[in-house]
Order: structure tokens, then C-alpha cells, then sequence
């Protein structure tokens, strides 16, 4: 029997929380026994459960006391990439083996503060480096889902994919992604969770294992377009240790689902319209407009006409932020160290110690990071991308100059597909999954996806909302009207407990 308790949404379990009705150690401790049983999952990589309950019992201690902030006593899951101090933090790779942050980054010590409650690190792609969370030096996450009348086991995406799977199983409330070209969103999509990736310099990066530094967002995986508003407040604000962190107000994202969207104008852009898009995802998308038209918006057809590019400037500039980030992995100071043979000098130790350290993914984006951004090909390749996104921001920034409120698009070109099945394709074929995704984090936008449908094998399919900067609330909004419109309340059969 799976607990009642971790499958609360975090509105759910905060009202219980404040009547006194369940206690913050329950919750834990609920969540706790879940992990446990879903070994088959291998969505937690590392358990915390000694203080998962020191920080419950002192969350208690503070609803005793009156003084309860929106995330107070709701038990969470970290991905492995925030540094987390003291606890195992090492980007899924074995390059980290061992690290141990002496610090706690921004976001997570924000969560701290505002009393929720840590149950553990999630499985993801090594480095944040994938779409299918296969890459991960622990082994692939697995999706709680399966096709109807099928065992196969299928991807909970990439590369946040051990925060989707998590969330989506009942095992934590909520779990903190980073997303840096549709992280968040495709495996939120894959699961039939809530994912949001909000405007670049939402949320500090400052103690998150970088990728892809122009890129990278941080942002909450949730059960409910609510739950993601709650936890974006406690996860948002600025940060002096973060040059890229915005000195902007938050707003209280909650107050801004009042589920009224008339006179809002939605674009739908034409040029996301793919060749051998499958008709499953196609009627999803038209529904998605006929449900924002019956709430009184006004679905208007746009163009964002350098779209086409968004994927090949994306796999240009993220392997080359790739490449000079990763640099500081070298075997000294931290990490991983090879074993040296006799005349070995700091040469042999940097290329032993890459060579065994960084998988296969990884290796790959770093070597084509640096050949683009190597002195014959710089301006070739690294800057004719960067052009590219100047142009792919601007088609953005004319379509909302031009009136429109928020786009309307699929989250994903498929649903969730087998472990494995990429395994010997083209690596572009992987690249791919991010086609719908990528163009936000070029553009610096926030984007949320909401789960809307189940395709012909039972599995979820996601609609992706694009906002304007800075209106995370007006597009949380759009998203609630939209989540209620699908009433999607499936979930997946519990086959991983023993």
C-alpha cells in the first residue's frame, strides 16, 4: 500500500501541516519508506534520512510556533547537481567520487531556510549532459510508467530525470531540476509532472555544478502547477554570489493563479510544426488552443522564423560553455585521481584522470566544445552561434513586443521511449528530443510543462507554455488554466514495490 501522505501536493500538505492534522516528521518519514521500496527506481542516489528528520522535527517546532513559511515541514529531493554540504554532490559522474561540498548552494539553502525538509540526491545525467538520464555514473534512473500490457522500462527523460521520476512515484513532494536545454521540461513531460524552468537570473547558480553557464536554470518539479508557484518562491531571489543572478522582485507566484486569462493573446508558432510530428502530439497541441480559447483567450498564429537553428547553435554554444567548465576538473585538488605510472608527470595525471573520469557524453560535448572553440573555427562556428541566438531572441522579443501574452507548443516530440532504445543511434537522434525546449534557453525565457493527455500505450504527454521574462506569474497562470482544462489526474501502476 502506498502512502496517502507522499502523495500530497505540497498545497495539500502545507494545510495539514498548519491544522496540526499530520506532522512534518510524518511526512519525512512517509517519504522516507517510499524511497526505500522503490529501489527498482533508481531515482535517489544518495538518502538523508537523519536530516530529513532533524530538519522535520525543527520545521514542527517552527508550525508550533506560528512561524510557517509556504515550504515549511514539505520533504524534497535534490538533484545531484547542487552542492549540498556535507552530503554526497557529484553531477552523476565519477569524476566527483567522493566530493563532499563544504558549502550549500543558494537555492538549496534558501529551501533550507524557508523549512522544507531534505530527503536526498537524484539521479541525472552525467553533468546535466543528455535527454534520457542514461549517462549517469549511478546507472539509468527509470520512469515509473509503462506502456499498457508492456514491462519495458522507459526513460523518466533527461537530464533532471531522477527529480521527475521521484516526484511522479510519490517518493518526495517536490524535487529542485536544472535546465539548461529542456532539462526540466521533457522529463516533467516523460512522468506527467509539473516542470517549470523559469527566466535566466531567477535563481541563482551560484553552488550548482555548472554546464553550460549561459544557460543553466535551476527550477522546481512539482505535481501541480500550484505547487510549482509555492516552491519557485522559495527557490527564487537575487544573490550577490551569482553576477548573473537579477536584482528583481518576487512576486508571490501564488497570488497570481486567479484563473482568469480573457482578452490574453496566445501565439502558436507555425514554424514548430515538424515534418513526421506524430499525430498524437499534433491533436494534443489543438486541444491545448481550444482549452486557452474556451477560457476566453484569443489563440493568434505567429512566426519565429530562426527556429530551425535553435538546435544546431544549441549543441555549438552549450559544448563549448561545456568545455571551459568542465577544465577544472583535473585530478588535484578534488575528485577523482588516476593511478600514475613510474615517469608519469601533470600531463599523464590531467589525461588519465579525464579519460577515466568523464563518460562517453561527456567526452564527447568537451571535445567538440573545444574544436568550436579552437583558433581556426572560432569565428566559423562559436560566434556565427551566438549570432544565431542574438536572431532567435529577437524573433521572441517582436512577437511580445507584438501583444502576445504567452506561445503554446508540445513539450517533446514523442512520449517517454525505452532505455536503450538510443543506445546505438546517431547521438543527433538523441539531440532531438530537445527541439520544442531548447529555443527558451537560448532566449533566456522561462517555460513550464503541464501534463495534458496520455498517448495510445497509457503514456503522459505535455503541453509547453513559453513566457515573457520576468512573468513567471501571468505564465503560471495560463498553465493552471490549462492544467485544469486536461484534468489529468492518471498515474502510473506501483509495479517497483516488492
Amino acid at each position: 500500500m502506498m502512502s496517502e501522505l507522499s502523495r500530497l501536493t505540497i498545497a495539500e500538505a502545507r494545510d495539514r501541516l498548519r491544522k496540526a492534522e499530520i506532522t512534518a516528521v510524518e511526512l519525512a518519514e512517509a517519504c522516507l519508506s517510499e524511497i526505500e521500496a522503490a529501489e527498482p527506481l533508481n531515482a535517489f542516489v544518495t538518502t538523508t534520512a537523519e536530516k530529513a528528520l532533524d530538519q522535520a522535527r525543527a520545521a514542527d517546532a517552527r508550525l508550533r510556533a506560528g512561524d510557517a513559511p509556504a515550504m515549511c515541514g514539505i520533504p524534497v529531493g535534490v538533484k545531484d547537481l547542487f552542492c549540498t554540504e556535507g552530503v554526497r554532490s557529484q553531477a552523476a559522474s565519477f569524476i566527483l567520487n567522493g566530493f563532499l561540498p563544504p558549502y550549500e548552494s543558494t537555492v538549496t539553502r534558501q529551501l533550507w531556510e524557508s523549512g522544507a525538509v531534505m530527503l536526498g540526491k537524484l539521479n541525472m545525467d552525467e553533468f546535466a549532459m543528455g535527454s534520457s538520464n542514461e549517462t549517469s555514473v549511478y546507472g539509468p534512473a527509470v520512469n515509473p510508467w509503462r506502456r499498457q500490457g508492456d514491462d519495458t522500462a522507459l526513460t523518466p527523460g533527461g537530464s533532471s530525470g531522477g527529480s521527475a521520476a521521484a516526484v511522479a512515484a510519490g517518493l518526495c513532494l517536490a524535487a529542485t531540476g536544472t535546465d539548461t536545454g529542456g532539462s526540466i521540461r521533457q522529463p516533467a513531460a516523460f512522468t506527467g509532472i509539473v516542470g517549470l524552468k523559469p527566466t535566466y537570473g531567477r535563481c541563482s547558480r551560484w553552488g550548482i555544478i555548472a554546464f553550460a553557464s549561459s544557460l543553466d536554470q535551476a527550477g522546481p518539479m512539482t505535481r501541480t502547477v500550484r505547487d510549482a508557484a509555492i516552491m519557485l518562491g522559495a527557490m527564487a531571489g537575487h544573490d550577490p554570489m551569482d553576477s548573473t543572478s537579477a536584482d528583481v522582485p518576487v512576486p508571490d507566484f501564488e497570488a497570481a493563479l486567479t484563473g482568469d486569462i480573457r482578452g490574453k493573446r496566445i501565439g502558436i508558432p507555425r514554424e514548430y510544426r515538424m515534418d513526421g510530428m506524430p499525430a498524437e502530439i499534433e491533436a494534443l497541441w489543438q486541444k491545448g488552443a481550444e482549452m486557452l480559447r474556451d477560457a476566453g483567450a484569443e489563440v493568434v498564429d505567429i512566426s519565429l522564423p530562426h527556429t530551425k537553428y535553435a538546435l544546431p547553435a544549441y549543441y555549438v554554444i552549450a559544448p563549448a560553455e561545456a568545455s571551459s567548465n568542465l577544465a577544472r576538473y583535473d585530478g588535484v585538488r578534488y575528485g577523482h585521481r588516476a593511478k600514475l605510472g613510474p615517469g608519469d608527470g601533470v600531463t599523464e595525471m590531467y589525461e588519465k584522470t579525464r579519460a577515466e573520469g568523464f563518460g562517453a557524453e561527456v567526452k564527447r560535448r568537451v571535445m567538440i566544445g573545444t574544436y568550436v572553440l579552437s583558433a581556426g573555427f572560432y569565428d566559423a562556428y562559436y560566434n556565427r552561434a551566438r549570432k544565431v541566438r542574438a536572431l532567435i531572441k529577437r524573433d521572441f522579443d517582436q512577437v511580445f513586443d507584438a501583444g502576445i501574452d504567452a506561445i503554446l507548443t508540445p513539450t517533446t516530440p514523442s512520449s517517454a521511449f525505452p532505455i536503450g532504445a538510443m543506445a546505438d543511434a546517431d547521438p543527433v537522434q538523441m539531440y532531438l528530443n530537445d527541439v520544442f525546449t531548447v529555443t527558451v534557453n537560448l532566449a533566456g525565457l522561462p517555460g513550464i510543462s503541464v501534463p495534458a493527455g496520455l498517448d495510445a500505450a497509457g503514456l503522459p504527454l505535455g503541453l509547453q507554455l513559453i513566457g515573457r521574462p520576468w512573468a513567471e506569474g501571468d505564465l503560471l497562470n495560463v498553465a493552471g488554466v490549462i492544467e485544469k482544462a486536461a484534468a489529468f489526474e492518471a498515474a502510473p501502476q506501483v509495479w517497483w514495490r516488492s
